[in-house]
């Protein structure tokens, strides 16, 4: 294990958090975001990000489940620069033995977790504090045409985003999307 950054496993494979080590004194702290080589010294699979996004959202807002299909799939380092969000990710690779599973973990500004999502994983989150600022780093460039998404409150998913009903805003193209039985899958 490299020693600026922990590893930890999923009970999905290929889904990883990554948690960095954090140098804090009396001027406050330092640490590495991204290091390509820590990167690769910790997992398999090398990935070569080209494009980095940023999204601020209140509380109660649900961003998802987004995905993109092939040939312009993406992989995804999440993590979050203010506030908290519960982010989830769903194994869509219809071959996978956890195929229609989910994990959830929570990302803020305050643990500074980041979360490897590989391409044939959809994913979204929820902010749970008054507002959250969200970073994407993606090995694929926006394709609108390629982007696809499951249902958030697809019942078979069965996901607890962690905000009452009452309190959820989604976007009414997050509200459209199909539910995974009916989504087009190319994983």
């Amino acid at each position: 294990m490299d020693k600026a950054m922990k590893l930890i496993k999923t009970n999905i494979e290929d889904l990883f958090i990554f948690e960095p080590k954090i140098f804090e004194d009396e001027r406050g702290y330092f640490f590495e975001s991204y290091n390509k080589k820590v990167l690769d010294n910790l997992i398999d699979t090398k990935y070569n990000f080209v494009q980095d996004n940023e999204s601020k959202s209140s509380y109660g807002v649900i961003r998802g489940l987004h995905y993109q299909v092939e040939p312009y799939s993406q992989t995804k380092l999440v993590r979050v620069l203010q506030g908290k969000v519960y982010d989830v990710v769903v194994d869509i690779r219809k071959d996978s033995h956890t195929f229609g599973e989910w994990v959830g973990v929570e990302l803020s500004a305050a643990n500074k977790r980041q979360f490897l999502i590989p391409k044939g994983f959809a994913h979204g989150f929820s902010v749970l504090s008054e507002s959250a600022i969200f970073a994407y780093k993606c090995d694929e460039f926006y394709h609108p045409e390629a982007e696809k998404g499951i249902a958030f409150d697809d019942l078979t998913l069965n996901i607890d985003w962690k905000i009452k009903d009452e309190d959820i805003v989604v976007a009414d193209r997050d509200k459209n999307w199909p539910t995974l039985e009916n989504a087009k899958l190319m994983f």
